[in-house]
């Protein structure tokens, strides 16, 4: 019992957070639906949005089933979670309006390079491929951890080349991000 109380803050925690950025990101995509872009990648969304939510599913009722207790490791993975959520957050504010859950590109916009985005093409993917991982880690969730670090490998295979291309057709993105790697930081040019 003692480890449910912090299984039920991180958790509404992170429900309370993704609640926030959808509606940052329903705002985003009204301003930049105004501004003229083009939304992309509608074919998989919606199993990208089923993906997350059973990820939440899972978690809960892993957790709430078996009960296992915090990781022996804990400290570190909340430590590792809590630069994710710092991450996030950087992710978002250098971004900024044009921060979004969805594909949606302006044609022609200035491609923005500043924050995380000096040092990988998709630090946002890099943040949630972290976070499916440790949430579930945290509290000895392994069946959702694997499960759904899978899922978000087989998903990324199709959301990000649709996201480049989208972004390679319709604005400089190539030529802003030709030294930078997809996920993982570049830090030596």
């Amino acid at each position: 019992m003692i480890d449910f109380l912090p299984f039920i803050f991180i958790f509404a925690f992170i429900i309370l957070q993704r609640v926030i950025e959808l509606f940052v990101a329903k705002r985003n995509e009204n301003w930049m639906k105004q501004q003229g872009a083009i939304e992309f990648g509608t074919q998989h969304y919606q199993y990208m949005v089923l993906m997350h939510l059973l990820f939440f599913v899972s978690f809960f009722i892993e957790k709430t089933l078996f009960n296992r207790g915090l990781s022996p490791i804990w400290p570190l993975v909340l430590f590792i979670f809590v630069c994710t959520q710092l991450m996030r957050i950087w992710v978002i504010t250098s971004l900024g309006r044009y921060w979004n859950i969805k594909i949606i590109v302006r044609p022609n916009a200035d491609i923005i390079k500043k924050g995380p985005y000096r040092f990988i093409k998709h630090p946002n993917y890099f943040v949630v491929s972290i976070e499916i991982i440790v949430i579930p880690m945290f509290f000895t969730a392994y069946f959702t951890a694997f499960l759904f670090t899978v899922l978000n490998v087989i998903m990324l295979a199709v959301r990000i080349p649709e996201e480049e291309k989208a972004l390679r057709n319709l604005t400089e993105y190539e030529g802003k991000f030709q030294d930078s790697n997809r996920f993982f930081p570049k830090f030596v040019k």
